[in-house]
Parts: structure tokens; C-alpha cells; sequence
């Protein structure tokens, strides 16, 4: 069941999502060298909880911190640690949500410790670039979920990447996973029609090598298959009827 959200509740998701966003970028602003995955978690914590909300993943299914920061071949679930620190030359993928007013905002960056490599800082400019492709293609009139993933899918692939599958975008809203799933691949005009009122999550999940995954015997870090790099970017959309509102986007 797609949950449709009226204009105040998306106006809620708008609070729910710039919470969000302020603390991503907070987090995005420490990352350096000497700085350990659970500082960082404690920063978005700090900064959720200062505006009167909580954060989405505290809990979330067990999940043990408020942020899921995974380093260069983690592709999503990363569980922050005091013995993590991070080196010059990783990149980072920090994913944040904020829940407030009864609705959840979803929003997640990848950053580079330092001077990155080349293929590195292509990785991430590939996968940000990939998400607005995905956008745009929803913003076209009579746009269909497969719409959003073939655009995705064939950005990333045109550039010598592979899109993760197991993994997907999703609903948001009173929950955090709501439906429909929104994959990052697929075909044009297939799929859920977008209307107006839907909330979701769109979130491409990019690797330079296969796009096989694996979880890490903690039950949550999910690792590239062949060991390669994976960058992430994701933020909260919705549809209001005059165009989509990036409603995690504070700058």
C-alpha cells in the first residue's frame, strides 16, 4: 500500500528532511583524516536530538547507531566504531535519517578523506550526477517508476560502472521503508505511475566493479563481492503536482 501524503505532511517531511540534511552535512564537514566513524556518528546524533528529533536508525531493526557510515568497499550498513579511523585517500558513505512530526527524512553522501584517487572522485561525481538523472527522468509528465532506474542504471553503465541490485530505494514517510521499492535499474515506462503526494527515497548505489554484494558477518555491513569501491548518494523526494521537491537537499 502507497501511502500519499497531503501538503502538510509533506510540509512536516520538509522539517523531518532539512534535520537531515543539516546533519549530513555537519558529519560531511568532519570528515578527515584521524577522525573515527563513531566521532562522526555522534555528531549527527548530537545534531538530530538539539532540533527535537530522533534519529531513524537508532534501533531501527537493532541497528546499534544513528548513522550508517561505511568506508571504500562497504557499500551501505556501515556500523560507526571507536576503532575505525579513517585515513587519507578513503571515501566515505554517510547515510542519515531524522524522524519529527511523525515522518522520517532518508539522505545519504559519499566524501573523500583528503586527496582521493582519480577513479575515486569519479566514483562519487558518477553516482551524485546518477541520482539527478534518475530525478529528472521522474520530473517528465506521466513519468513511471522504471523511468527513475533506466536513467540510473544507463548513466552509471555509459560511464564504466555497475548499479548495485540487491539493494533499492524506497517509500517514506510515517515510516522510514514505506512501499513502493524504487531500484536503481530497469526499464522506461514500466512500473508504478508517479503521482502527486508520493514521498520516496532515491538512492543509487554504485560500484567501479560488479554490482554483487555480500553481508559482513556483523549481519549489516554489506561489502562490494570483488572488493571494489561503491559510492552512495541519496536524498528524500516528493511530488507535489508543479515538479519534485528534494526535500533532504539544505544546500
Amino acid at each position: 500500500m502507497i501511502s500519499i501524503k497531503n501538503p502538510e505532511q509533506i510540509k512536516k517531511m520538509q522539517i523531518a528532511g532539512r534535520i537531515t540534511g543539516e546533519a549530513l552535512v555537519l558529519a560531511g564537514e568532519m570528515v578527515r583524516e584521524g577522525v573515527t566513524t563513531k566521532q562522526l556518528d555522534l555528531k549527527i546524533r548530537r545534531h538530530i536530538e538539539k532540533c527535537g528529533a530522533k534519529p531513524s536508525f537508532l534501533g531501527y531493526g537493532g541497528f546499534p547507531a544513528s548513522a550508517c557510515i561505511s568506508v571504500n568497499n562497504e557499500v551501505i550498513h556501515g556500523i560507526p566504531s571507536d576503532d575505525r579511523y579513517l585515513e587519507e585517500g578513503d571515501i566515505v558513505k554517510i547515510d542519515v535519517g531524522a524522524y519529527i512530526g511523525g515522518v522520517h527524512g532518508d539522505s545519504a553522501a559519499t566524501f573523500g578523506v583528503g586527496r582521493i584517487s582519480e577513479e575515486a572522485r569519479r566514483l562519487i561525481d558518477v553516482t551524485r550526477e546518477s541520482f539527478y538523472k534518475g530525478v529528472a527522468a521522474a520530473e517528465i509528465e506521466g513519468a513511471r517508476l522504471g523511468d527513475i532506474g533506466h536513467a540510473i542504471q544507463s548513466y552509471v553503465e555509459e560511464n564504466g560502472y555497475s548499479v548495485v541490485r540487491k539493494y533499492v530505494g524506497h517509500g517514506v514517510g510515517r515510516e522510514l521503508h514505506e512501499d513502493p521499492n524504487v531500484p536503481n535499474f530497469g526499464s522506461a515506462g514500466r512500473g508504478l505511475r508517479l503521482c502527486r503526494g508520493m514521498t520516496i527515497a532515491v538512492e543509487p548505489m554504485v560500484n567501479v566493479g560488479r554490482p554483487e554484494v555480500l553481508e559482513k558477518p556483523d549481519n549489516w555491513t554489506v561489502v562490494t563481492r570483488d572488493g571494489s569501491l561503491s559510492a552512495h548518494y541519496e536524498h528524500t523526494i516528493a511530488f507535489t503536482g508543479d515538479g519534485v521537491i528534494l526535500l533532504t537537499k539544505v544546500n
